[in-house]
């Protein structure tokens, strides 16, 4: 359960914008995403650096069984939604919520509890307030390191749009990143047709299926270019799943908004804010 922990607190840690987009899947608010990523993410870490040393798996054990007790309530309480969707909570362990996700969980669980209740007590808790003030200050500085990447991210250029090369640092234009097949994005793509983009200029990017990008976009309504360079932009705007979007201005990330922002009447509010619709 220590390597389990101390992956899955890794993975949080070092990538919390990405891991804050699949805490929004799990119906997390987007604005407590991220720090809860980086929270939970420090305490896996906590409990896992606890349960590798004999004298202190008591309290890996007490921390890690309150955090798989957390997990299970919350799908628990978000069954409806989630149901039938794929689970990254720990992403050494791939699987789908659904009967078998409280199975598992169940079993890793009682493996926490087993290394609570069969470990000697807690004598000193210096050391472990020392681990835990340092693995704070570590995922201060991991948060800090990805936001400063991810706010002086720049688009890059040329982008072949339409079939010409374009530069995309010029004016106000928003990315958008679609599954042609899939019906959330399709719905994005529907409400966004809605608005008013006041000279903003979208750039639609499809994640597979590029054949379909044309349809895609006369189907739903959407006025958007289209650009095939996949690969290109997501290496600069890194994401889980479509659909996703970032809104840039001369070429410079302005705001950027993973699945759980598109659901009507999301994004608009924020894009009016942005100055991107009227």
């Amino acid at each position: 359960m220590g390597i389990v922990f101390l992956v899955s607190g890794g993975w949080k840690v070092l990538s919390p914008f990405k891991t804050g987009e699949v805490l929004e899947q799990a119906q997390v608010p987007a604005e407590l995403a991220v720090i809860g990523a980086v929270a939970l993410g420090t305490m896996e870490l906590f409990a896992a650096c606890l349960l590798f040393v004999p004298q202190f798996r008591r309290a890996g054990g007490f921390i890690a069984s309150a955090l798989m007790i957390f997990f299970i309530a919350w799908i628990g309480y978000h069954y409806h939604i989630l149901a039938g969707q794929e689970c990254n909570c720990f992403p050494i362990i791939k699987r789908t919520v659904g009967p078998g996700f409280f199975i598992t969980d169940g079993v890793m669980l009682i493996l926490t509890l087993v290394a609570f209740a069969w470990s000697p007590r807690v004598m000193r808790f210096r050391l472990p307030v020392v681990l835990l003030i340092a693995l704070i200050v570590v995922a201060g500085i991991s948060f800090g390191v990805n936001a400063a990447e991810r706010n002086n991210a720049q688009v890059p250029t040329p982008v072949i749009v339409d079939g010409k090369p374009e530069n995309m640092a010029q004016g106000k234009v928003f990315l958008f990143f679609y599954d042609p097949s899939c019906m959330h994005c399709d719905a994005a793509a529907k409400f966004m047709s809605t608005l008013d983009w006041d000279g903003t200029k979208i750039v639609a990017i499809p994640t597979v299926n590029p054949q379909w990008a044309a349809s895609f976009l006369h189907d739903t309504r959407l006025k958007a270019a289209t650009s095939l360079e996949l690969d290109k932009l997501k290496k600069v705007f890194p994401f889980v799943d479509p659909p996703f979007g970032v809104a840039l201005d001369e070429g410079r990330v302005k705001e950027s908004f993973g699945q759980a922002q598109f659901t009507p009447p999301m994004p608009a509010a924020d894009l009016k804010r942005l100055g991107f619709v009227k």
